[in-house]
């Protein structure tokens, strides 16, 4: 199979460059699959059904999320009904949406998409690990899944690593969110697993993690927020990893993924 996951898709500049690059990506990698985080989708807080509904209809089939998942509260309405769209699964019982689902590609490939997010320096939720143990023993790569990918949103490097150890061997693909910015570590570790510790976002390079640059630089120098953060309005890259993966379901390829704005370009060829 050969998946595409695209990193944080911040705003309109993220929402626009996805519409104008994705369609086109799907036909020259062939994907099978196209997972996105879409949680700053809307203003760069949240997502709504109009701006799910853009991304859905350019290729996108799954989108996970993280901490922002909820800021537009009209997500609460329809993410029940709508199995495309995972919030993390160690959000606590109760919570509305799910974390994880098994997918089905228009070939007939299964794919398990698991969404957790870390707790270092993050909210103090449930054990990321465990829940990522528990959906793995559920839905076995090679066995009921033809594939399996875990978005671990989170600000620690460290855990993000240690989940993509965790899982080597029994993921095709652990890939980091939320630091919006692309590491420069794919690779594919020892038992099979391909690993990136951020995907990066869909934003406008010249700002501070995809936000107009002026309030943060503000915060940090005067100690004191003026306004709210408002994504920046300049051409975006398309940032995330491609995976193509084996009769088994696990990675063969790994490679990073930027296309369009001001970050250097990387396109796997086929």
């Amino acid at each position: 199979m050969r998946i595409l996951f695209i990193g944080d898709i911040i705003g309109k500049p993220g929402r626009d460059v996805v519409v104008a690059e994705l369609p086109r990506l799907r036909e020259t990698l062939s994907l099978d699959f196209v997972i996105a985080n879409g949680e700053n989708l809307a203003h760069g807080f949240g997502i709504t059904r109009a701006t799910a509904n853009d991304i859905f209809a350019v290729g996108v089939d799954c989108m996970t999320t993280g901490n922002h998942w909820a800021d537009q509260k009209e997500i609460l309405g329809f993410i029940d009904s709508d199995d495309r769209i995972l919030r993390p699964r160690n959000y606590p019982a109760g919570t509305p949406g799910k974390g994880a689902n098994l997918y089905q590609t228009r070939d007939g490939h299964r794919i398990l998409v698991v969404n957790v997010m870390g707790r270092i320096f993050m909210d103090p939720l449930d054990d990321p690990f465990a829940g990522v143990e528990a959906e793995l023993n559920a839905c076995p790569l090679g066995d009921a899944a033809d594939a399996v990918v875990v978005d671990i949103h989170a600000e620690a490097s460290s855990e993000k690593m240690a989940m993509g150890h965790f899982c080597d061997g029994r993921a095709s693909l652990v890939v980091g969110t939320h630091t919006h910015t692309p590491t420069a570590d794919a690779q594919i570790f020892p038992s099979g697993t391909a690993y990136q510790t951020d995907a990066g976002a869909c934003a406008d390079y010249d700002s501070v993690i995809g936000m107009d640059k002026f309030e943060p630089v503000q915060r940090f120098v005067k100690k004191m927020s003026g306004a709210r953060f408002t994504p920046a309005t300049g051409p975006a890259t398309l940032c995330g990893v491609f995976v193509e993966t084996n009769a088994r379901g696990l990675a063969e390829r790994v490679e990073p993924v930027r296309v369009g704005g001001r970050l250097k370009q990387s396109v796997p060829v086929l």
